[in-house]
């Protein structure tokens, strides 16, 4: 405990752009800095941080993701006042579509099916029908529970099932009764937030052109206590081939369902995954209301609780992927993610093995490149590379000896390029851009290692898309824990790192250490883009010479409709910048920072406030995606 507490400090005091260094002004700049409000706030805040990574040590205290959510219901449940104004401003929406909610039940425990439909009855927004199909439940209670709602309230419809027909005949037994204009799923052991359909069309009166809109979630455990919330990201598409994040309430247009095809046998358990997979196909109108609009019931016969309660629905699961991707004329492999039900892997065909420059910059440190070379020439299993080493102002003669080595032994794979300009990394990697001869290109650091054989491939994997921009990896520090695995903008105030001082091997906020996602940025210490994706947004942007140019160049790609992405199966060290020291040394490279900073604001403020890759009500200190409460 006492070494992971000693690695959280370094990383804290090495984090800050606010470390001293080895002459006077940092040291001056030091002691004022711990004098100064600011100073005392940052330095208690670690305090506070280690006293309760003690405390929940010791104590086995709740996952980090349910820390403080009593705090955030208390802030965004609605309370009776916020339900009247939600209620006087639903009486003025000018577009009032029908929702019909879909209902399917069989067997269901009796008092969850009452707060299910209860959940219905008592929404803010009027306009909707529920849509019950009971797929011949043995237990007559059910029946006359349902005759009693239908009797008592027109918008409730109900068909019974002769025969059992399992969840996807069921669910469009339910889906015939539909007359709504859009169409909402609910499980018969759930409930809708008292506000959950309000918000969809609030949603829809801001953009009509909406096609399917999903909110966030939580579950109520045996005691009824909400737990457990899952805040997510805006549209992800690679996210959502990894696992359905979409979740559970989610509203589809009737239209884009009937060209989906509705609920198909043989996928049951993965049903609801089916039928989105199909229906994104058909629109790329996509809204993420960032509410938690659905709860989710755990009991022992759910897969909130026991992940093995419905072993054919991962197998469907699977199925569903592997359809996907022949729809959409893509070769590729799907397999569950080891102990991971649910989740899923793709590797996909290569379909485009176009040669690939790898453009490492440089300054001296001959003993670190040797490590990063030895390691890519040695492990690399992908055959059409060349490796483009960057000087910038080496003067030892030990790194011009490791140079003429590396010259002898890979003639045809190595190239040498002289820099002698002052230390822009942005410029060295647009000069080496220059000289590639690839069709994509490889950014890498010279202070990283390779590890396993595949991971240009990989990478060539994701990158052959036209679709997508930069393909980064999962980063590690020299002691096995994580230094990257997808940026933030915002975290920290400008940009971090996601998950820093993790184990290799965290699962991390709902997986997201072990699937593939989309964010808005990756680390250049090793991405791949595309050389003509590289050249439409006229590469690295030369005002930024120290900081922020890999997030800067990410975000012009994003802004351009590509998407950015971190593959958890690429899995490289990364020593850090060890060539460089601390970027914030001396007063020079200090003033530098601020100028960068000053210029990254100026762009790109507005993923700044708000990134679409990560969830608004997650923290903006913390890079574990804990709950943002009162950071």
């Amino acid at each position: 405990m006492f070494k992971e507490l000693k690695e959280k400090y370094e990383f804290v005091m090495k984090s800050s752009s606010h470390m001293w260094a080895n002459d006077s002004w940092s040291f001056y700049r030091f002691m004022i800095f711990i004098t100064s409000y600011k100073g005392q706030k940052r330095i208690w805040t670690f305090v506070w941080k280690v006293i309760k990574y003690i405390f929940r040590k010791i104590f086995r205290i709740k996952h980090v993701r349910t820390e403080g959510y009593d705090l955030w219901m208390k802030e965004y449940f609605p309370d009776e006042n916020k339900l009247k104004i939600y209620k006087t401003e639903a009486s003025k929406f000018n577009y009032t579509p029908k929702i019909s909610i879909l209902l399917p039940v069989f067997n269901t425990n009796i008092d969850f099916l009452h707060l299910a439909i209860e959940s219905v009855l008592n929404q803010v927004y009027q306009n909707w029908e529920l849509c019950i199909s009971d797929d011949h439940s043995s237990d007559e209670m059910i029946k006359k529970i349902i005759n009693n709602y239908v009797t008592t309230d027109a918008r409730i419809k109900v068909k019974y099932r002769p025969t059992n027909g399992h969840i996807s005949v069921n669910s469009n037994s339910a889906l015939e009764l539909a007359t709504g204009e859009f169409i909402a799923l609910l499980d018969h052991d759930d409930c809708l937030s008292v506000d959950a359909l309000f918000h969809i069309v609030k949603a829809l009166n801001i953009d009509p052109s909406l096609d399917i809109i999903y909110s966030d979630e939580d579950k109520i455990d045996e005691n009824g206590k909400h737990i457990d919330p899952h805040f997510k990201p805006d549209w992800c598409p690679d996210n959502f081939l990894s696992r359905n994040y979409l979740g559970h309430l989610v509203t589809i247009r009737k239209t884009i369902l009937d060209k989906a095809g509705g609920f198909r046998v043989g996928f049951e358990g993965s049903q609801d995954y089916d039928l989105l997979l199909r229906a994104t196909e058909h629109t790329s109108s996509i809204h993420h209301i960032p509410l938690v609009l659905y709860h989710w019931r755990m009991h022992s016969d759910s897969t909130s609780v026991n992940e093995e309660a419905k072993p054919y629905a991962f197998n469907a699961g699977i199925k569903a992927l592997e359809e996907a991707l022949e729809r959409r004329n893509i070769s590729g492999d799907v397999k569950l993610i080891e102990n991971l039900p649910g989740f899923y892997s793709i590797r996909y065909k290569l379909f485009h093995e176009g040669k690939v420059s790898v453009i490492i910059p440089t300054k001296n440190k001959h003993d670190l490149c040797e490590v990063c070379m030895e390691s890519i020439f040695k492990l690399t299993d992908y055959p059409n590379y060349e490796v483009i080493l960057i000087d910038n102002n080496s003067d030892e003669p030990a790194f011009f000896e490791f140079v003429k080595l590396w010259q002898q032994k890979e003639p045809n794979r190595f190239k040498y390029i002289r820099d002698t300009g002052e230390f822009n990394f942005s410029r060295l990697m647009n000069k080496g851009a220059a000289h590639a001869s690839g069709d994509y290109l490889l950014l890498l650091n010279n202070d990283t290692e390779i590890l396993h054989e595949d991971w240009m491939t990989a990478m060539v994997e994701q990158c052959q898309f036209k679709s997508n921009g930069v393909v980064g990896a999962k980063l590690l520090y020299p002691n096995n824990t994580i230094q990257h695995a997808g940026v933030i903008i915002g975290l920290g105030g400008i940009a971090g790192h996601t998950f820093v001082g993790y184990e290799k091997d965290a699962p991390g906020y709902f997986y997201f250490l072990k699937c593939i996602n989309n964010y808005s940025a990756v680390t250049a210490a090793c991405v791949m883009v595309r050389k003509e994706a590289f050249d439409e947004v006229n590469g690295f942007e030369e005002e930024l010479a120290v900081e922020f140019n890999d997030v800067d160049f990410c975000l012009k790609l994003k802004a351009k409709g590509y998407k950015n992405i971190y593959l958890p199966h690429v899995v490289l060290y990364h020593y850090e910048s060890i060539s460089r020291g601390h970027p914030h040394k001396t007063k020079k490279s200090y003033q530098q920072h601020l100028t960068d900073v000053a210029f990254f604001k100026q762009r790109w403020q507005t993923y700044i406030d708000y990134d679409p890759c990560y969830s608004r009500h997650l923290s903006m200190i913390f890079t574990d995606f804990r709950l943002r409460i009162k950071d």
